[in-house]
């Protein structure tokens, strides 16, 4: 079956870096993108960045464009969101998702926390 684990996160200060991964097993993970979302305390969960099957062409949220780069690694069947020059703001669960056979899929998140 479908499984997404994400990884990485923790308490870091404002302007410091984090990574976070997700490894993903029981789909064919180079036939797939696989997206990072976000949700703040009493906020709606939203978009963070997406690498595509194809090509790894990526795109990234208005708010992490220039900061955040994700990337992919097929053999190992895992995506990372490097983070950087992190802000209070960016303080969230964050999620990774696929979308295989018509289904989304979802893992348990990791949380984020910047500190001022």
């Amino acid at each position: 079956q479908v499984q997404l684990k994400e990884s990485g996160g923790g308490l870091v200060q404002a302007g410091g870096s984090l990574r976070l991964s997700c490894a993903t097993s029981g789909f064919r993970f180079s036939y797939v993108s696989v997206n990072w979302f976000r949700q703040a305390p009493g906020k709606e969960r939203e978009f963070v960045a997406q690498t595509s099957w194809n090509n790894g062409i990526t795109y990234y949220a208005a708010s992490v464009k220039g900061r955040f780069t994700i990337s992919r690694d097929n053999a190992k069947t895992t995506a990372v969101l490097q983070m950087n020059s992190l802000k209070v703001e960016d303080t969230a669960v964050y999620y990774c998702k696929v979308r295989y056979n018509n289904a989304d899929y979802w893992g348990q998140g990791t949380q984020v926390t910047v500190s001022s």
